[in-house]
């Protein structure tokens, strides 16, 4: 199992590449590539996805660690 630093960081991560994503999904948006957009939009959510169930195992460790 992870400790909680590592997933600290594995959350951070995926939250960073989520944020990149969802700007590239803007420029394209702007640039009227909406296809594109579309692509960068699926991965910003999966990566949030990611995020989100990493979170819930650092809220376990926290309440493990009490």
């Amino acid at each position: 199992m992870a400790t909680i630093i590592e997933n600290h960081n594995k959350a951070a991560k995926h939250l960073e590449e989520a944020a990149k994503f969802h700007r590239e999904a803007a420029t394209f948006h702007d640039e009227g590539d909406n296809d594109k957009a579309h692509q960068s939009t699926i991965k910003a959510i999966r990566h949030t996805l990611h995020a989100k169930d990493i979170q819930k195992m650092i809220l376990k460790q926290l309440a493990i660690d009490k």
